[in-house]
């Protein structure tokens, strides 16, 4: 009999349990789920989009910037090359021996025997010199290829003095 009663003890007290927990009010709401990437729920699109884009264009820019440093060390590499530099020089002494003999053709001192006038064309350019016999005055003409023209008078001789 106490085992009995032990039982009904436990079943009265499962069911008032179960009643009191059936009495609570539930407060519920409705389950709502969405995308979290704007690509498919749309919120926030516009913003992703530009986002995407800034971050393409960033990388398009890094890799044309990269690709032009690249070019420009491959540049200066040719240019110190050994065989560049000794082209350059060999360039640079000849136009010297040149501008030289022009010069010692104007200023030379002949009386009848020297010409008056003289003219070479170097890289599209023509330089021609005319020497006045009276004054001894000297003008230089300097046309490039484009067309420009640029002049200069040298003083003949006892016009200027150091």
């Amino acid at each position: 009999m106490k085992m009995l009663m032990k039982k009904k003890t436990i079943i009265t007290v499962l069911a008032v349990s179960t009643l009191s927990l059936l009495t609570v009010p539930a407060n519920a709401s409705e389950l709502v789920w969405g995308f979290k990437n704007p690509s498919f729920s749309g919120i926030g699109y516009s913003q992703h989009v530009l986002s995407t884009e800034q971050l393409q264009h960033n990388r398009k820019e890094e890799r044309r910037k990269e690709a032009e440093a690249e070019a420009r060390r491959i540049e200066r590499e040719l240019e110190n090359s050994t065989l560049a530099k000794f082209l350059r020089n060999i360039e640079s002494r000849i136009y010297a021996t040149l501008s030289k003999q022009m010069v010692d053709a104007m200023f030379a001192d002949c009386s009848d025997n020297c010409s008056n006038t003289g003219t070479a064309e170097i890289e599209g350019s023509t330089i021609t010199w005319v020497k006045d016999p009276t004054t001894g005055s000297i003008t230089l003409t300097i046309v490039d290829e484009d067309g420009n023209v640029t002049e200069i008078t040298i003083p003949g001789e006892g016009e200027f003095g150091f």
